[in-house]
């Protein structure tokens, strides 16, 4: 065995750091080794809590970080390049404080009391970096550690009652025991309890929250086109595409059918033509169709992304713009600054328009059915399905495209994040692409028939459950990011109490002079 004291291991703890960060990126789609996500954070902190000094651990939580992101994100490169490389950079930095708190508390020989202390504080310490790169202008919440378990039902039940967060702060909870267990022989029995804490509470959650109550079903269809060339009539082929794959589905008693994000690529009041062959679609189906436009609006300056609700008389009137914009993919965060960026990869050359407020839309012929839907990326962000439930949607919707991303981990990913969205809110979603993952996810999470793949070119009718009441999230919100940011401050607190108290430390009397003769 190395001694991590000898000049080889310190050499190569910069490049063991940066790997570390990057595997839990196996936990999620399409390695999907869910299980994995229990001990991925292992190797990481061993190394953060063997860190000689607080500035090394800061460093290597950078390098972890960036790490963490690069592997969740790699997908990326081809849109952004080496500009990858600057922005796995900048939200590294968030796993700073969560690495001085792992070498802080696990280094060395901690005591039990002090190993009980981290099994409560670095998870919040990690919670925290998720939280803050939650925001939009860092990336948004995509590759959160909890949305790592989407095929769990435990994990979805505890999504139910915490959302996502509650699964990451479990998550690195098992980790940190897992750490102790390992490397503090004389911790393992707070380590212990730990992992026994953490699955009494999943019991506990398994047996005492509530299933969402089962309230009727409804026949959607999704319309998956398929990869369409690029090219100056690539949004009209895919239009008829949509068509064609929509029109068999006449007489199979469906509800709603559901097209992917941007499968129509010209306003409707400017293409009235399209407007009337959507609804001839409609009439023919005998279902409204809720389809996807990207385009610049004929009535307001801007490109906008928008679900559209179309039925046999033409448009309805409800219509949603999509309100968080994809970073650098639908617009370039400080242009002025930043806008070099078009040239070196796939970042948008003018940026798209944001919506106002999230719609909730009545189906035609279903007075007992609403509507919430999301656009792409949106899918993502746990808040906004959670608005959705509140204003009375009974079915979720994501209409989605990641063809630019064909043949990489993204579209599976990104499916997989119905499965949280349905749980949490007690809710069904569907998942519907142009080119795959396409997906159904009933109100606790379990998967509704078979997804339509990246090689699929189809539409399928799914039989989906609906559900009534609410789940404690829905009720309650992000409650577990508030009790992790009290516990974070709750120890800062202590540890500024504990530096107060300590006495200062006694002057250095001056140095003697001695006479010489």
């Amino acid at each position: 065995m190395v001694p991590m004291h000898s000049g080889w291991f310190r050499r190569w703890r910069a490049p063991a750091a940066l790997a570390a960060g990057a595997l839990p990126a196996l936990a999620f789609p399409a390695p999907a080794l869910w299980w994995f996500a229990y001990v991925a954070l292992v190797p990481w902190m061993l190394l953060l809590r063997s860190a000689p000094t607080p500035r090394r651990a800061a460093l290597e939580g950078w390098l972890g970080g960036a790490g963490y992101i690069l592997a969740v994100h790699h997908w990326l490169l081809p849109s952004l390049h080496v500009f990858l490389l600057p922005v796995a950079a900048l939200v590294g930095l968030l796993w700073i404080p969560w690495a001085l708190l792992v070498q802080r508390l696990l280094g060395g020989s901690p005591p039990a009391g002090r190993a009980a202390c981290a099994l409560v504080v670095v998870p919040a310490g990690w919670l925290l970096s998720e939280v803050v790169r939650s925001w939009q202008g860092l990336g948004g919440p995509w590759g959160l550690l909890g949305a790592s378990q989407w095929q769990v039902p435990a994990a979805l039940r505890l999504a139910s009652v915490g959302g996502v967060w509650l699964v990451s702060l479990l998550l690195v909870a098992v980790n940190c025991a897992l750490v102790l267990l390992v490397a503090v022989p004389s911790a393992r029995v707070p380590a212990v309890a730990g992992v026994a804490g953490c699955a009494l509470l999943t019991g506990a959650v398994w047996v005492g929250s509530a299933r969402p109550a089962e309230a009727g079903g409804l026949r959607v269809a999704v319309v998956q086109p398929g990869p369409v060339p690029d090219g100056p009539d690539s949004a009209e082929r895919r239009f008829a595409a949509g068509e064609r794959l929509t029109r068999p589905l006449a007489g199979r008693d469906v509800d709603l059918v559901v097209w992917g994000e941007s499968s129509v690529g010209e306003d409707l009041s400017a293409r009235p033509d399209l407007a009337r062959r959507l609804a001839a679609l409609s009439a023919e189906v005998g279902a409204p169709l809720l389809v996807n436009v990207d385009a610049r609006r004929a009535d307001r300056p801007g490109i906008y992304k928008s679900a559209v609700l179309v039925g046999p008389a033409g448009p309805t009137g409800d219509r949603y713009d999509k309100m968080r914009l994809v970073p650098f993919g639908e617009y370039v965060p400080a242009r002025t600054l930043l806008g070099w960026a078009t040239s070196v990869g796939r970042a948008a050359g003018e940026d798209r328009m944001r919506g106002d407020a999230p719609v909730v839309m009545d189906l035609p012929g279903r007075p007992d059915v609403r509507v919430g839907p999301l656009v792409c990326f949106e899918s993502a962000f746990p808040d906004m399905s959670r608005r959705l439930t509140l204003d009375g949607a009974s079915l979720l919707v994501a209409q989605s495209a990641t063809s630019t991303f064909q043949d990489s981990w993204a579209p599976d990913q990104h499916a997989s994040l119905a499965a949280l969205r349905a749980a949490e809110n007690g809710r069904p979603m569907v998942h519907a692409t142009l080119t795959g993952v396409s997906v159904v996810h009933g109100p606790s999470g379990e998967r509704i028939g078979s997804a339509l793949p990246t090689s699929a070119r189809a539409a399928a009718v799914y039989e989906v459950p609906l559900a009534r009441g609410t789940t404690l999230f829905v009720r309650f919100g992000a409650w577990p990011v508030a009790v992790a940011f009290a516990v974070l401050a709750a120890y800062c607190a202590a540890v500024g109490a504990r530096a107060l108290r300590r006495p200062a430390p006694a002057p250095t009397p001056p140095p003697s002079r001695t006479a010489r003769g």
